[in-house]
């Protein structure tokens, strides 16, 4: 009886990851256990570890193309502006990222699946919506609450002398990571789209570009693993959601429209 009230006691421990003690800018729970100037530090340190460990790429006119579309991002971005740095990688991986502090990196591959601006745009306005969301902060708590729990339920096996241990603690293991950090992984992918569709309107690019962009991703993707194990929604999951919000955001986009923004034009 002792050994059950130890796991459960545990257990509960896990369970707490979901206490929320802030709210994101959709309005959903976040723990959040790192300050802001953390989050800056730690993304300066992570981006100028990339840029010592990656190739930056020097093409005048492929960084001009990158910088005008991060350019009118940033500048639509609500609140005081900071300061952003934009860096082109070259690696064959489709990807991009936006970091605390601002920083944005992106992969010359990435230019390939993303074929237009406004295309691209999406991209770099769903990573920036992270940041603006502390989902890098959001997703280090997690993590930290987790090892806590796990360690403690490790504990209570131990003290409880459990058979099996190993094979109780990957079981454990597994159901946190289902339980909890992949659901908001998930839930973050969907906030950082809906968040990065009205940011790219208010920069002057067409939101429907959102949905041409993922079904260029569906695309080149190599097949996908099942949503429920995944930390992306799946691509026909993610198509329909953008295709509800767009609605939504037209108005900033046509009010967009009319400013005099800067065209950007990969020559």
């Amino acid at each position: 009886m002792k050994m059950k009230s130890l796991i459960c006691g545990c257990l509960l421990a896990l369970s707490l990851t979901g206490c929320d003690t802030h709210a994101s800018p959709t309005g959903r729970g976040q723990t959040l256990l790192y300050s802001e100037q953390d989050m800056q530090q730690l993304g300066r340190a992570s981006f100028s570890q990339m840029k010592q460990s990656l190739t930056i790429n020097r093409n005048p006119v492929l960084n001009a193309y990158v910088d005008c579309i991060a350019g009118r991002i940033i500048a639509a971005l609500p609140g005081e502006r900071q300061p952003w740095e934009v860096v082109l990688f070259d690696s064959p991986q489709v990807n991009a990222f936006a970091l605390p502090g601002g920083y944005i990196g992106v992969y010359t591959s990435m230019l390939r699946v993303a074929n237009t601006p406004d295309e691209l745009a999406a991209v770099i306005s769903h990573e920036v919506a992270h940041v603006l969301s502390n989902h890098g902060n959001e997703q280090a708590s997690r993590a930290d609450i987790k090892g806590m729990g796990l360690k403690l339920v490790d504990l209570a096996l131990d003290l409880g002398e459990v058979e099996n241990r190993q094979m109780c603690m990957a079981a454990l293991g597994l159901g946190a990571e289902v339980g909890i950090s992949l659901p908001f992984g998930r839930e973050q992918e969907t906030e950082a789209d809906i968040i990065g569709l009205e940011l790219m309107a208010r920069a002057g690019f067409n939101p429907k570009a959102a949905i041409s962009l993922w079904q260029n991703m569906a695309r080149a993707s190599q097949g996908e693993p099942l949503e429920l194990l995944s930390t992306h929604p799946s691509h026909d999951s993610r198509i329909e959601e953008l295709a509800a919000q767009i609605p939504k955001v037209e108005g900033a986009y046509r009010e967009a429209s009319r400013r005099q923004l800067r065209p950007c034009r990969l020559r």
